[in-house]
């Protein structure tokens, strides 16, 4: 890289050779530290994702009849039921790493959650809130998809910043260089590895456009987008995407030789089609928690 010259972009970490190939370099985890305060980025973007996705929830649900104050109520209900069932669902197949010290499992500062125990947790949560005033799950879901995934692309790069969530080795022009003491066991000497945060967090920007299209194209056309399509979208084709680029990452969850990551990824997928066969081909609308009152 030195012969080609390279310019540091200050606070992105990413290096850009003068040939036009790029590499990935993590800045650290640590915005700044003052005293006892320290602010992260991975907490930042977390709170990002939170903010942009109620935010792009509300005004859609606004588009579709419903009252965007219920969105926000639903967000707190979604952070309650996501962000504890993600980190459980990561140290529950990460056990090892805690037992000796059982309270860094509450360090979710420091990462380690596990995204599909998020979908999981939030489900729960919608169901239930859902339930508990009378709405339509699948209402709910559709407006909730979009900005979900938006979410998904931002927190993916809370992996770059830790220096986690990535692939094997490579040598591609956007590779993405790794700290030797995050490095797997046996690589200590190799620096450049597939980024598959990223890889993830442009497919998902790809799904996010897509359920957005939808969305706009069900309202363009009323009565041609059945309720729950969004949703079963978003949720098949974030599936496809997590099955192919977890076969490239070096610290998948296992359950004995299996990839945690990829079992459900081919559940997702095998939902989400069901459902809209169900939806388009079997003509029928899903079954709902909702009561009348």
């Amino acid at each position: 890289m030195g012969t080609k010259g390279v310019i540091e972009l200050a606070g992105a970490g990413v290096s850009v050779a003068l040939g036009g190939l790029a590499q990935l370099a993590s800045p650290g985890p640590v915005i700044f530290q003052l005293g006892p305060l320290t602010i992260r980025w991975y907490g930042l973007l977390i709170a990002t994702a939170l903010a942009l996705g109620i935010t792009l929830a509300q005004r859609l649900a606004q588009r579709r009849g419903l009252d965007p104050d219920t969105l926000v109520d639903l967000s707190i209900w979604l952070v309650l039921g996501a962000l504890p069932a993600a980190r459980l669902y990561y140290v529950a197949f990460e056990w090892d790493r805690y037992a000796n010290n059982p309270l860094s499992a509450f360090a979710i500062w420091q990462g380690g959650i596990a995204i599909h125990g998020a979908i999981l947790g939030g489900m729960v949560a919608a169901l239930l809130f859902a339930r508990r005033n009378r709405l339509s799950f699948w209402a709910l879901a559709d407006v909730v998809a979009p900005a979900l995934v938006l979410g998904q692309a931002i927190g993916r790069w809370g992996n770059f910043f830790n220096s986690e969530a990535f692939g094997r080795p490579t040598d591609l022009p956007w590779r993405v260089y790794i700290p030797p003491a995050q490095r797997p066991p046996g690589l200590g000497g190799v620096e450049y590895y597939h980024p598959t945060f990223l890889y993830e967090s442009l497919w998902n920007l790809g799904v996010f456009a897509l359920v957005l299209w939808l969305f706009f194209w069900g309202l363009r056309h009323p009565g041609r987008l059945k309720t729950g399509t969004l949703f079963l979208v978003y949720f098949a084709t974030y599936s496809l995407g997590r099955l192919w680029i977890e076969g490239l990452r070096l610290d998948s969850l296992m359950l004995g030789p299996l990839r945690i990551a990829q079992v459900v990824s081919l559940a997702g997928m095998a939902l989400g089609a069901a459902g809209l066969l169900w939806l388009y081909v079997g003509r029928r609308s899903l079954p709902d928690v909702v009561k009348d009152s």
